[in-house]
Formats: C-alpha cells, sequence, structure tokens
C-alpha cells in the first residue's frame, strides 16, 4: 500500500466509559483520529459534516443496561447508515445483556463486543478488520478503473489495425 489511509473513530459514550482506552489503544494520530461524543446531536451533527470524504469511519456506539437506550441506539444506528451506508458500526455493550441488544439492535452491525478485560483488544481487531474491507474496497474501485482503461486501449488499437489494413491493404 502506497500510504496510510486515515481512520476516523467516532464514539459515543455518554458516560465516558470506553472512550478513553479506546484513544489510548489507537495512538498513532498519522493513522487514526478518535473522536469522542456524549451526545446523540453531536454525534450525528459530525457524521453528516464528514459525509463526502472517502476515508474510513468506523462508530463505536456504547452501551448500558436500560432498554430504552438498546432502543435510542436501534434508531441510531440507522440514522448513521442513513448518512453514509460505508461507515462501520460496533456496539460495545454489557456482556449479560448481549443477546439481548442482538436482538433489540440488528441494522447492520459489523460486531457486538461485550464489556470485560479484553474487550479494547476486540474492538482493535474489529477496527482492523474493517479498515482492511475499506482498503479492498477502494483498491476494487482502482482496478475496475485500470481494467476499464486497459480494455479501452486494446479496442482502440484493434480498430486502428482494422482501419489501417483497409486503408493500406500493401502493408498487410
Amino acid at each position: 500500500m502506497p500510504k496510510n489511509i486515515k481512520t476516523h473513530l467516532y464514539c459515543y459514550d455518554d458516560h465516558r466509559g470506553f472512550a478513553e482506552d479506546v484513544r489510548k489503544r489507537f495512538t498513532d494520530s498519522s493513522r487514526y483520529t478518535v473522536l469522542s461524543f456524549q451526545t446523540r446531536e453531536e454525534f450525528i451533527h459530525k457524521l453528516e459534516e464528514e459525509k463526502e470524504n472517502n476515508f474510513c469511519k468506523i462508530a463505536i456506539l456504547g452501551l448500558h443496561d436500560t432498554k430504552e437506550q438498546f432502543e435510542m441506539i436501534d434508531h441510531l444506528t440507522t440514522d448513521i447508515k442513513k448518512i453514509d451506508q460505508r461507515t462501520g458500526l460496533i456496539l460495545f455493550g454489557p456482556a449479560d445483556k448481549m443477546e439481548e441488544i442482538k436482538k433489540t439492535v440488528k441494522y447492520n452491525i459489523d460486531n457486538y463486543i461485550p464489556k470485560n478485560a479484553n474487550s479494547i483488544l476486540r474492538i482493535h481487531n474489529t477496527v482492523k478488520k474493517l479498515i482492511s474491507e475499506h482498503s479492498i474496497g477502494v483498491f476494487k474501485i482502482r482496478r475496475n478503473i485500470s481494467l476499464y482503461v486497459l480494455l479501452a486501449f486494446v479496442v482502440l488499437s484493434a480498430l486502428l489495425i482494422l482501419i489501417s489494413y483497409f486503408r493500406f491493404p500493401r502493408y498487410f
């Protein structure tokens, strides 16, 4: 890869429980930008601001024990996917409520991570996976463009050879 792809991590953490741990894990400022939000409005506003940019965006949503918050996060995930379909979603919640979270919030979640001792490592691995998927998508687009240019060159060359054959038959 010729250059590092800048990855933006958006942490929605209304109780400030995991955002600092994520910030400590992703310290390389040339590769990662970690932004933390406590309110839904700030979070959505920032995603709408950076809707047109083509860098890798990952939203990490922190959950707590209440059923009302599960439903609010379900609406938030729907809003995030409406803003930018390519944004990766990671849900970070209590381990004992994970099955209930999976039943409530099911809209295009990339990974559900329970809170425990190795959860930050699991977040890191999921972020790496989403970065790889984003890079594969970028390289797939580049490959397709290169293929179309090559195909156009071959067709143009064949057309020029055909025209020259009929125009100058004595050279063939």
